[in-house]
């Protein structure tokens, strides 16, 4: 009776393990829906997006007009960048908040990649409906501006003369771009326009839960359980008995 009590317990438990764990794998694929979008200056947004200055937004994608990567988590996080800035002399991770400046500026031709061969600085964030002027400082040319996508191209490589390029930015998301004549050494550059961008996933959601229990642990467990019930058993029946079996009788 004491040994099928304590398998039995031992079994009853390893079996509830899965129950438990399946429970929580349930329970953590339905969260409840936060917010919807939120639309500025006549946008329409939906989707969990964010749309401003008078765009359109529905959920991720591309920009209008084959512009920068726009989508896939906005709401001002790190923006997402991947590989671009790998071989970029002078970008050291920040991202340069140019929101609410009147005239946002980047300079052209800036010491960087063993010369003037950098944009400075090389990565920055506009609202929508910004104006970013490019300005040559004359060093290293020729230099031009030219977007990864052709949203916006400064032309033909020049110096002072080409000085300054103007762009309107009417769509978020990311705009990556290059210096052709220098690309080889790494003059790059971004525009993280308003609030619908990439961001770098930092592995959030809600806290963690609680972890599920491997089969392979659930088949130790049950083997230890029906081990242990078995040692127990043995050891109370030494107890009760005192090991004293009678005496043999002789042949």
């Amino acid at each position: 009776m004491f040994v099928t009590g304590v398998v039995g317990a031992g079994a009853t438990g390893a079996a509830g393990a899965p129950v438990a764990a399946q429970e929580t794998e349930t329970d953590g694929g339905g969260g409840t829906p936060t917010g919807g979008g939120t639309a500025a200056g006549g946008g329409t947004g939906t989707d969990g997006g964010t749309a401003a200055g008078g765009g359109t937004e529905a959920g991720g994608g591309t920009a209008a007009g084959g512009g920068g990567t726009a989508g896939g988590g906005g709401g001002g996080g790190q923006p997402d960048f991947g590989d671009w800035f790998a071989d970029v002399g002078n970008y050291n991770g920040e991202v340069v908040d140019l929101r609410g400046e009147g005239q946002p500026e980047v300079q052209v031709g800036t010491e960087a990649n063993g010369g003037a061969f950098g944009f400075g600085p090389p990565a920055v964030h506009v609202e929508n409906g910004a104006t970013v002027s490019w300005t040559w400082t004359g060093d290293g040319c020729p230099h031009n501006v030219v977007e990864q996508e052709e949203v916006f191209d400064s032309g033909e490589p020049g110096c002072e003369g080409a000085s300054p390029f103007e762009y309107t930015f009417e769509e978020d998301g990311i705009y990556r771009y290059i210096c052709e004549p220098h690309l080889q050494l790494g003059m790059k550059g971004a525009v993280v326009v308003g609030t619908d961008y990439p961001t770098v996933d930092t592995g959030g959601g809600g806290g963690p839960g609680i972890p599920t229990v491997p089969d392979t642990a659930l088949t130790l467990g049950v083997a230890t359980g029906f081990a242990m019930a078995a040692t127990l058993g043995l050891a109370y029946l030494f107890i009760k008995y005192g090991g004293d079996y009678g005496e043999f009788e002789g042949a």
